[in-house]
């Protein structure tokens, strides 16, 4: 797999709102979302590897 620096954007912004909220920023209670989207922007690259080998 072609390495896509895009993806790490999308993982970067996925624990953004996971900082904030611990941070205490109240725009933020739904930090737990970020952790969602961080694992499955993990999982497809994790399967993306597998599939390869």
């Amino acid at each position: 797999m072609k390495y896509r620096a895009e993806i790490d954007v999308l993982r970067a912004l996925a624990v953004l709102p996971v900082i904030l909220f611990h941070a205490g920023f109240e725009l933020f209670s739904g930090g737990f979302v970020g952790v969602d989207v961080f694992f499955v922007i993990s999982g497809y690259l994790i399967t993306s590897i597998i599939q390869v080998q």
